[in-house]
């Protein structure tokens, strides 16, 4: 993995996607119902804010055999067409939507489009991963040298070519045995002719859950893609378990070594769906108790508090009923306003976030206006917007943020800029407040995350209950790759 901001060849980036961080991916996998592939296509719409650069569907039918499909753009795009979707037969499939964050840097290629797909003595197996593998350079060179031929630049092929060596019996155990070699974080969907089959890492760092439709079972990275489908929601995979499910039930077992979990916090904070349940609790109510939080910690004297849509809006609305200042819509979304909207020339690349935010204007003139977002990366979004909220007549411009400063980049499956481009990085809040020219600038405290996320007592500092090294710079497995490329640790106070 290479830590750097990338965009899609065939899918051109306007500027205001460089300043959010992107999920890799997320996973579907269906057993046990008739055209399971369609099923799969629906759960990755749901999926489709966890990766929009490419997606692909591996099916299986006990008369044709393992069949595949993989294109670049949107699920919408490529799998509703019932020509393609006929392709796609069998009770068994999984699917994967991309966007990369390792693997071919800056552009898409067809290669790298997961599931992957291995050929074994005892049958063919495909497989689909959510995360980060912090020991694919040297994995992947170990194997080369022992003669291995990758077909793709992506980190998750290690996986297949540890299992093609594995002396064990059956595809699951093959499986366990890839996965002890690997470092880093991953959710893996699975399949083999009559198997579907779901791992967590250790710390359990990407979500993924279980869950039941008619005579069926379903594997998925969020419960928002069980409720596409009209799926029971079981239970969450647990950190470290493997589950093999067949027509007989699941079948769970435990094949490393127990670790205290340490769960992505930015999973709360952004990238899940706010429609989503994490550990037993809304996304949605976690995010407005995050504006809650910030409410306490970071009172300012204002006219309206307004998200900047649509990933500030739960937080905006906390920030609300707690302050008691009013909720207003002062910005306002392009809903139709796609990635793919046109081949942007200068001139329209330099109307940069106008295309996709615009302000309200009659609403904002002469307010003093808290905005409340989720993040800042790089700050170029926040600028653009605080100049069209000024431009507006805006009286005052306030900050909020619904997470703590982004000082260090993740090595664990999410797409961020190198260190030195991160805000946070360079400045303190003080000098970040001056380098936005806004009224004043505050970021929720990591305690007062920790207190929205349900842990009252705050962050255990001896033993987080999190994964939150994009924040704190305590990263639970060490970058092992990006180590051996100079990447700097923290240093220990």
């Amino acid at each position: 993995m290479s830590p750097q901001i990338t965009s899609g060849k065939d899918l051109p980036q306007l500027p205001w996607d460089d300043d959010k961080l992107k999920e890799e991916c997320g996973i579907f996998g269906v057993v046990g119902v008739t055209d399971a592939a369609s099923f799969v296509a629906l759960g990755l719409h749901a999926l489709q804010h966890r990766g929009q650069e490419a997606g692909g569907i591996v099916s299986h039918d006990p008369a044709q055999g393992f069949n595949s499909a993989r294109r670049m753009g949107y699920v919408r795009d490529n799998f509703t067409s019932a020509s393609l979707m006929d392709t796609l037969p069998g009770p068994l499939a999984i699917g994967h939507v991309r966007y990369s964050t390792a693997g071919s840097k800056g552009q898409t290629a067809m290669r790298d489009v997961q599931p992957f797909f291995g050929e074994f003595a005892m049958g063919g197996a495909a497989m689909a991963h959510n995360g980060n593998i912090t020991n694919a350079d040297a994995l992947r060179k170990e194997l080369i040298e022992r003669g291995a031929i990758f077909q793709s630049s992506s980190d998750s092929e290690c996986i297949i070519h540890l299992m093609a060596r594995s002396l064990q019996r059956n595809i699951p155990d093959r499986m366990e045995d890839a996965l002890r070699r690997v470092e880093g974080a991953f959710s893996v969907v699975a399949m083999t002719e009559t198997q579907l089959i779901g791992v967590r890492d250790p710390l359990g760092v990407r979500p993924l859950v279980l869950g039941k439709v008619a005579d069926g079972w379903v594997l998925s990275s969020e419960t928002c893609a069980l409720d596409i489908i009209g799926a029971e929601f079981v239970r969450e995979v647990e950190p470290g378990e493997m589950v093999v499910i067949t027509e007989k039930g699941v079948d769970s077992r435990f094949p490393f070594r127990p670790q205290s979990p340490r769960f992505c916090i930015f999973e709360h904070v952004y990238f899940s769906r706010p429609d989503s349940i994490i550990g037993g609790r809304s996304v949605y109510e976690t995010r407005r108790q995050i504006g809650v939080e910030l409410a306490r910690e970071a009172p300012v004297d204002a006219d309206l508090v307004c998200p900047v849509p649509d990933s500030g809006t739960p937080a905006a609305i906390g920030f609300s009923q707690e302050s008691g200042i009013p909720y207003a819509m002062g910005i306002i979304r392009n809903q139709y306003m796609g990635r793919t909207f046109i081949e942007p020339t200068e001139q329209i690349r330099n109307m940069g976030v106008r295309l996709k935010l615009n302000v309200n204007r009659a609403l904002i003139k002469g307010k003093r206006v808290i905005l409340v977002d989720d993040s800042v990366v790089r700050g170029t979004t926040s600028r653009k917007i605080k100049e069209m909220i000024l431009d507006a007549g805006a009286a005052e411009v306030h900050f909020r943020i619904a997470s703590p400063p982004t000082a260090w980049p993740c090595f664990y499956g999410v797409d961020t800029p190198q260190r030195e481009k991160l805000l946070a990085a360079t400045m303190s809040e003080d000098e970040m407040c001056a380098h936005l020219a806004v009224d004043s600038l505050k970021f929720i405290s990591l305690d007062g995350l920790y207190r929205a996320v349900g842990a009252v007592e705050g962050r255990d500092a001896n033993c987080p209950q999190y994964c939150d090294a994009c924040f704190s710079g305590e990263y639970p497995v060490a970058p092992s790759d990006m180590i051996n490329k100079g990447f700097e640790l923290k240093a220990a106070e």
